[in-house]
């Protein structure tokens, strides 16, 4: 039977905290680009967790997000837990590569009919976007028992217990760890569960540059995380996503699973609407704001290591090394790029924080002066700060090359990856989701490609990767839809073993509403014939898209092309591949399939 305390957390609250700002890459976005491996815009703030589940044992990465206008000095944050984990220091280059290479993307794959031009034509296109120390142990007589107090990293980490969340707080105000009083009444429902609470800190010294992730291990059979405490500082629809590493598919087990309705996205904006869409879809009957999306099941191949770690770096060479030539070491290791004069680029996140400890930058100069030409400023480095380089070897070592090697492995040795969001509100925060894996349930693809045929009289039929099909003319925006049509397709149960247990199956109201706005809208007579045209009576396939998440389909594809009803276009053979007289702008350039290198995945299995 489950536990209904949470084992282990996400720093939701983090308090004084607050998330970084959007991180956004300029892409296509529907504009001509050149092909090529052009990144694609992400905008993922909110919370990120890795779980490791493994048998009873469960390893937790925790990324840190935070507000670079934040005090250093003022950073710092608590978590509950049933038990004292070990810690050590997580891979930042991971959460991004994790982040990047399973964001959800919608893609419109246009396929013009051949009217008769012989000015020749474009091919089909595609285009796509996303939305988008040692450790001490004893009581005191203040009712708090300090069970851990350690460094780890850039950080200070205690680990407290009591009966009190008010001597807990008072604690931790007089150690400085700087806290919100309206956590108080939330954390004794955790002390009252029988949890302690792990308090975080910066080390003096270090500033936000320095921040990392933690990683957390414990002999716990599922993972959690702790949005009850997280309320005292969260805004509307905060984002949460929860990914695993593992021997199969990561499931909320008190949390409902949702499939959107793909109706619903805005396929010709490239999903731009995605995150209003599982917002809703999260919050609707029988899923009630406790409910997780699948964005990406399949196979952590999709992971790059190469993005993470690196086997040129060394924290060897550093010790002993005179201070006038780490520059030169570090770019040669691919860590900086800082050869040209007054540029420097630092090509992991740390590395900037390192030096500002170890090799801080004179006054008046920039970092890109200074580190880019140490010999030009050698009489100003401060020697004393640098030493015998063996401090900054032993951070370097502990803080950037330990990290990126356990990734590394983490990804080697587990082969399936699951990426699980929702979107949550303060009112919504009151049972704290925990997930385990479910290795019978399919594969769901993080890149969805739709295919729009266009005829010659501007006439367009969308067909989504479920085989759905959607009249509609050509320049014409996204329908709205009647207002009967839900945001949600499905709302489940997820079952550690086996398929998921249905609560709630929109299919046949979607395809009958479906049906209704393609027979109001349809497609127009071909030039030079007459008569009324004929249309489906079905908007898509009777089964419907797979109820956790993944394709009717089987094999690698993300594309359906089962469907009881015929393709409602007009004229020409589809993918033809040619633009018609007066259409205007020709379709853009291929981008999205050569940026994604759609990788192979496991066979799914089909809907039983």
């Amino acid at each position: 039977m489950l536990r209904s305390t949470c084992a282990y957390a996400l720093p939701l609250t983090a308090l004084l905290l607050s998330a970084l700002p959007p991180s956004r890459a300029d892409a296509c976005g529907g504009t001509v680009c050149e092909p090529g491996p052009n990144a694609m815009p992400v905008d993922q703030t909110g919370e990120n967790i890795l779980f490791v589940i493994d048998q009873g044992q469960v390893e937790v990465h925790i990324q840190i997000n935070y507000d670079p206008d934040t005090n250093a000095q003022q950073f710092a944050w608590l978590i509950p837990l049933p038990e004292v984990p070990t810690f050590s220091v997580g891979s930042e280059l991971l959460f991004q590569e994790l982040l990047n290479a399973t964001v959800p993307t919608y893609g419109l794959q246009d396929s013009f009919e051949f009217c008769g031009d012989d000015s020749g034509g474009f091919p089909a296109t595609t285009s796509g976007g996303s939305f988008t120390g040692d450790g001490t142990e004893g009581g005191t007589d203040t009712g708090v028992d300090v069970k851990k107090i350690e460094t780890v990293g850039a950080f200070e980490v205690v680990v407290l217990a009591g009966m009190n969340a008010g001597d807990i707080m008072q604690w931790l105000g007089d150690n400085g760890y700087q806290q919100d009083p309206n956590a108080e009444p939330i954390l004794q429902e955790y002390l009252d569960e029988g949890q302690s609470v792990v308090a975080f800190k910066l080390n003096n010294g270090e500033g936000l540059k320095s921040i990392h992730p933690i990683v957390l291990n414990f002999a716990e059979p599922e993972g959690c995380v702790p949005i009850r405490l997280t309320r005292i500082a969260a805004v509307d629809d905060m984002d949460i996503r929860a990914f695993s590493l593992g021997d199969g598919r990561a499931i909320p087990t008190n949390y409902r699973h949702v499939l959107v309705n793909p109706l619903k996205i805005d396929w010709l904006n490239f999903g731009g609407n995605y995150k209003e869409v599982v917002s809703l879809a999260v919050d609707a009957f029988m899923a009630e704001g406790h409910a997780f999306v699948t964005e990406f099941a399949g196979d952590s191949s999709v992971l790059s290591p190469l993005n993470f770690y690196s086997s040129t770096w060394n924290a060897d060479p550093f010790t002993g090394l005179a201070a006038v030539d780490v520059m030169t070491q570090l770019n040669q290791q691919g860590l900086t790029d800082c050869s040209d004069e007054f540029f420097c680029q630092f090509n992991h996140p740390l590395v900037e924080g390192l030096l500002a400890t170890y090799l801080p930058v004179p006054n008046g100069l920039s970092p890109e002066q200074f580190y880019s030409c140490l010999s030009c400023f050698e009489a100003d480095i401060d020697l004393g700060a640098w030493g015998d380089g063996s401090g900054f070897a032993k951070d370097l070592l502990a803080r950037v090359i330990e990290p990126a090697e356990h990734a590394k492995s983490l990804v080697e040795t587990w082969p399936y990856l699951t990426r699980l969001y929702t979107t949550i509100s303060p009112n919504e925060m009151t049972e704290d989701p925990l997930f385990l894996l479910n290795p019978e349930l399919p594969d769901v693809p993080n890149v969805r490609i739709a295919q729009r045929d266009i005829s010659c009289e501007d006439f367009a039929v969308v067909t989504l990767p479920d085989g759905r099909q959607v009249n509609m003319n050509f320049g014409d925006p996204w329908p709205q839809f009647q207002d009967e049509m839900p945001w949600e397709e499905d709302v489940d149960q997820m079952v550690m073993d086996g398929m998921p247990q249905p609560l709630v199956d929109n299919t046949p109201l979607i395809d009958q509403l479906l049906a209704d706005w393609n027979q109001q809208h349809p497609p127009p007579p071909p030039s030079g014939t007459t008569g009324a045209p004929t249309t489906s009576d079905t908007g898509g396939p009777t089964s419907g898209p797979d109820p956790s998440g993944g394709s009717d389909s089987t094999g690698t594809t993300i594309y359906s092309t089962e469907s009881d009803s015929s393709p409602n276009y007009v004229g020409g053979a589809e993918g033809s591949g040619c633009a018609c007289d007066g259409r205007g702008t020709a379709p853009t350039l291929p981008s999205l399939l050569a940026l994604l290198g759609l990788a192979a995945v496991r066979p799914r299995r089909r809907r039983v």
